[in-house]
């Protein structure tokens, strides 16, 4: 991934059950702010999203877009890429979980969108990073309540 941002946080939980709530996409809209719309497209031979298909409003950018989703086989991860959208040319990002003691993993979000529309690299920056901070923050609550 070229130019991208990666953040990581500590949550109180089992790598399965941190998981568990990453590919829960049906229940995104309960949890993410700006998902107003989330539809799995395809699922693998385990049940999970392959290709989920996500309304986004997040204020001044809302998007329509598909992303195709890569399980790691140990069940440490996920990787996505994008496949269509309205407004974006390119996504690629991942979550990787590592079972710090029983009950706590560190989850690393690393996320690179570039989008249809010019934009100045550090503002890109800026709102990659305000984005992989709300995900960590939100996935961080949605599991630990």
């Amino acid at each position: 991934m070229a130019d991208h941002t990666e953040r990581s946080i500590v949550i109180a939980a089992d790598v399965a059950d941190v998981l568990g709530v990453i590919a829960d996409f049906d229940a995104y809209p309960l949890w993410v702010n700006a998902a107003r719309e989330v539809t799995v497209l395809e699922r693998d031979a385990q049940g999970r999203g392959q290709r989920v298909r996500f309304a986004l409003d997040a204020g001044i950018l809302t998007d329509t877009y598909v992303l195709t989703y890569q399980w790691a086989p140990d069940g440490t991860g996920v990787s996505w890429r994008l496949e269509s959208s309205d407004l974006q040319r390119d996504q690629q990002g991942s979550y990787r979980l590592e079972q710090q003691v029983p009950g706590s993993t560190k989850v690393t979000y690393t996320l690179m969108v570039d989008l249809k529309i010019p934009m100045i690299s550090q503002l890109k920056r800026r709102a990659e990073k305000a984005i992989t901070e709300a995900a960590l923050s939100d996935l961080k609550k949605r599991v630990e309540d």
